[in-house]
């Protein structure tokens, strides 16, 4: 079994502030040194921005050290609590998101934001709505005592159901919106950002336990590259605001309509999975991590796609960088909600 993952670290838990001076950051170099992001724009390859791409395989990495798909083998213990994971993520939030959006975006918002910037902004949540978290949910689970074994086995099964069904999900739910779905691009965004950092991860990791043993890779390797992560995405973050600073500086209020249904369907998320935990009577330790890792996005991939799917579309990155903006405050909330509620679950056995 792996160690209890940490609470919130210095970057994790002012990752909203860091976020938003990342923002201010690449506008400005985008506003008053355009010959930064020009420069970059010419280091692309099959509409891949590659200065882009290396800062994400660096964000991506680190997270998938902590995958042990060997404690896969433990599926067949208390699976109720795995299935509740398994249809929230894949068959409950990625429809749910389109339609919330669809209905922001397209309806309510409709005198206020354009109608190609509408359809941007759908396909950046639908992009988001189908990565369930990931990294962070460790860190969640962790706030809210959860059980470190199952959630890792949680994250590992997901991380396997990403790679089946993350395309054609992106790919259904972009055609309902009426937004051309570039079926290449998306199978390479996924080779790219998710097949070939996990296995190289996998194989980082078999051979180090091997050779230096599991104390040694839990306790000294993988803090080493967990700072990789932040800094990966901070620097993602300037680039790709400084690819976007004319979207931003014409359209400030945006930030704050994507937030709207970015929150809202956080909120329903958590509440249907941990709700769902509460009907099927499972423990707090599972309960919570259940609730969590859907509430929560995989918002580095999300990005990473956003960015390779559409290069000349900047507001379908823009709706995914929100869902990273947003996050951490409300998984906050959510987490003092699930401990406040531990005594609606039975104890761990």
């Amino acid at each position: 079994m792996e160690k209890q993952k940490q609470p919130l670290s210095f970057f994790e838990k002012y990752l909203t502030i860091f976020v938003l001076l990342c923002m201010a950051i690449g506008v400005m170099v985008g506003r008053f040194i355009p010959a930064v992001p020009e420069f970059l724009n010419t280091f692309e390859v099959y509409n891949v921005n590659i200065p882009i791409g290396i800062l994400i395989w660096v964000m991506i990495y680190p997270m998938m050290l902590k995958i042990d798909f060997t404690s896969i083998k433990n599926v067949g213990k208390k699976p109720k609590g795995l299935y509740l994971t398994w249809v929230v993520n894949w068959l409950i939030k990625p429809f749910t998101m389109f339609l919330i959006a669809s209905l922001f975006f397209l309806v309510i918002f409709k005198t206020v934001i354009p109608l190609n910037l509408a359809n941007d902004y759908l396909a950046g949540a639908i992009i988001l709505g189908a990565a369930p978290c990931t990294a962070m949910v460790f860190v969640w689970s962790s706030l809210t005592k959860g059980n470190p074994a199952y959630t890792l086995v949680q994250v590992a099964t997901n991380d396997l159901i990403i790679l089946i069904l993350f395309v054609p999900i992106v790919g259904l739910l972009l055609g309902v919106g009426g937004i051309a779905v570039p079926w290449g691009t998306l199978f390479l965004s996924v080779v790219l950002f998710v097949v070939i950092p996990l296995v190289a991860a996998s194989l980082t990791r078999y051979y180090l336990i091997k050779k230096k043993g599991l104390e040694f890779y839990n306790d000294v390797f993988i803090p080493k590259f967990s700072k990789f992560t932040i800094s990966g995405l901070l620097l993602t973050l300037v680039l790709i605001f400084s690819l976007q600073s004319d979207l931003i500086i014409e359209n400030p209020l945006h930030i704050l309509l994507i937030s709207i249904p970015l929150i809202i369907q956080t909120l329903l998320i958590f509440f249907i999975g941990y709700g769902g935990a509460k009907v099927l009577k499972l423990e707090h330790d599972v309960a919570a991590p259940a609730g969590m890792i859907g509430a929560s996005n995989f918002f580095e991939l999300a990005v990473a796609v956003a960015v390779a799917l559409f290069p000349l579309n900047p507001g379908v990155a823009l709706a995914t960088i929100v869902g990273v903006l947003v996050e951490v405050p409300v998984m906050l909330v959510l987490v003092k909600i699930a401990n406040k509620t531990k005594k609606w679950f039975k104890e761990a056995n």
